[in-house]
């Protein structure tokens, strides 16, 4: 079955079987996502503003507020700025540019964009070894951005890399082992990080090292989940999201957060290759899955799982085509937690860093991907504030019962936010970026997420509103019994009202006293009768329905 999928491979005429690992890329970028969610200081507040929090933190805060193209000087706007633009749905202007119908000086939130990005330029240079004794490979750094959303707990850090000189095998190892946020296990022989670079380094522009990564400390990672139950943040990733600190650690901060997702980061991918060097089915799915080097002759998996693979994970619109007008030999592929781009290093069109595909990738389809991973990181918070207040709820203690209703209310409140500023089923009606954004949804199952929660918080809502109900019936059950007692005591205060005694003509003293001798027994009556209501409730049904007896218990004959 191998030889004859290696043989298809070979009679291609659009994918050449002459590949190697070897082969060089024109151009390499990789776009690193990193979704954490934010831990809020106290509970209290129904959300936080945990941007204008991380622009106070002062001086020595490496990160800077990025200034929006749409509030500069309009000589400066870009047309690439413009064609990012008109590429989505207005509602999805909104959200990532704001609506413009306010002056700066009386901007609201509804005329802001809710999205607000910060940008740090200590790091120039990315070093990694991947593997044992394999030679440093260093990429540059375009971009460290960090995106905070408006009254949702989570931020997205973004980190831009790219290279002009990397060999196929180099590139494929990058997009296996750089994206990791702890290790999966650990080598038995060598003591190395399984799935993770052997180091990485962060380099300034002078040359120095401003962090490196600590996966080889074995001891740390295995203290930090058996003494806190959560994974540890490598050292190189816990300095690039500094000054937030890891929640689950020692660390001192006011900003906090913890990990949403998979210790493996999202990813996208541009790969240009070289003239003479193109790819074979099998690295088009190494790439696509992000699954390291490997023969290119060979499929990494069996050809069972992968008989759909174009029809699943790819998006050939252009691929294999040769107008020149178009986008020829550009191939999207997506298996959700990745997004790789495809195509000829040689076709102008395809590498243009300002009106090209390369441009696209960049802007458009980067922030079709993020919105992507923003939705699925968004639910998953949820996730994980739902199950917090669940497994806080004692339905014996009233304390707990109030907190797990505000817990709700603020639940229900961010998720019909997240609903109506956030949620999107289509961010364009251009074919491509439409097309991408649903390849991306659907292997991230984000609807099947969505709906997952909204039972969830159905649910929740509806335990609320049976309690209330509950609530409600024992307190009515509660005043018939007081009324129904109280109707005794209206009864004979009536009848005695009737002059048989006559107390009008009795001192103001001796009124007070006997009034005092009256009330006083009737408030301990009736709070006796309150405490007592559940009691005489269930007394009154069984004289209501016939059912009561006045024989002791011990001498009660058992219906059968």
């Amino acid at each position: 079955m191998l030889d004859d999928v290696v043989s298809d491979i070979v009679a291609s005429p659009e994918i050449a079987p002459h590949a190697s690992p070897e082969s060089r890329i024109g151009q390499f970028r990789q776009i690193l996502l990193w979704p954490v969610e934010l831990v809020p200081p106290n509970p209290d507040p129904a959300h936080h503003d945990f941007a204008a929090m991380l622009a106070k933190l002062g001086p020595n805060n490496p990160w800077r507020v990025v200034d929006d193209e749409f509030t500069g000087d309009p000589k400066n706007f870009q047309e690439r700025h413009y064609n990012e633009f008109v590429t989505f749905l207005p509602p999805v202007q909104r959200f990532l540019y704001g609506s413009g119908n306010a002056s700066k000086a009386a901007a609201s939130v509804s005329s802001e964009s809710p999205v607000t990005t910060f940008r740090r330029t200590d790091v120039a240079v990315v070093r990694a070894v991947l593997t044992p004794g394999a030679k440093p490979i260093e990429l540059k750094v375009a971009h460290v951005d960090l995106y905070f959303f408006f009254e949702i707990d989570v931020a997205i850090l973004a980190l831009e890399l790219f290279s002009e000189d990397i060999n196929l095998a180099d590139a494929q190892d990058v997009l296996f082992r750089l994206g990791r946020t702890h290790p999966a296990y650990w080598e038995k022989d060598t003591g190395v990080a399984g799935h993770c670079a052997v180091k990485v380094e962060f380099v300034s522009g002078q040359g120095e090292i401003l962090a490196a990564s600590d996966y080889e400390d074995r001891d740390k990672f295995l203290a930090q989940v058996c003494s806190k139950r959560a994974a540890r943040v490598a050292a190189h990733w816990q300095y690039l999201l500094n000054p937030l600190v890891p929640h689950h650690s020692d660390q001192a901060g006011a900003l906090r957060y913890k990990q949403l997702e998979y210790y493996r980061m999202p990813q996208m991918a541009f790969i240009a290759m070289k003239g003479g060097s193109e790819l074979t089915r099998a690295d088009y799915i190494r790439l696509a899955f992000a699954s390291g080097p490997g023969d290119c002759s060979e499929l990494p998996f069996s050809q069972r799982h992968l008989e759909d693979f174009e029809a699943r994970y790819c998006y050939d619109r252009y691929f294999g085509q040769h107008n020149e007008v178009e986008w020829p030999q550009s191939r999207y592929m997506s298996c959700g937690h990745a997004l790789v781009v495809t195509g000829s290093g040689e076709n102008p069109f395809f590498v243009d860093p300002n009106h090209g595909c390369l441009n696209s990738f960049r802007h458009e389809h980067f922030l079709v991907f993020l919105i992507a991973h923003f939705h699925k990181a968004t639910l998953l918070m949820f996730s994980d504030h739902l199950t917090g207040a669940m497994s806080r709820l004692d339905a014996h203690n009233k304390s707990a019962i109030l907190a797990f209703r505000a817990a709700s209310r603020r639940a229900l409140q961010t998720f019909l936010r997240f609903t109506h500023r956030y949620w999107f089923h289509s961010v364009s009606n251009q074919t491509q970026a439409h097309d991408i954004f649903a390849l991306c949804r659907t292997h991230l199952e984000i609807d099947r997420l969505y709906d997952d929660i909204r039972q969830e918080i159905q649910e929740m809502s509806e335990f609320l509103e049976n309690e209330a109900l509950r609530r409600q019936s024992d307190t009515v059950t509660r005043l018939t019994v007081v009324t129904t007692l109280g109707l005794i005591g209206t009864t004979v205060t009536g009848f005695l009202g009737m002059n048989l005694l006559d107390w009008a003509n009795q001192s103001t003293p001796w009124r007070v006293a006997a009034f005092t001798t009256v009330l006083v027994p009737t408030i301990i009556l009736t709070l006796v009768t309150i405490a007592k209501s559940r009691r005489l409730s269930d007394m009154m049904e069984s004289l209501s329905d016939g059912t009561a007896t006045w024989l002791p218990r011990s001498q009660r004959t058992p219906k059968h």
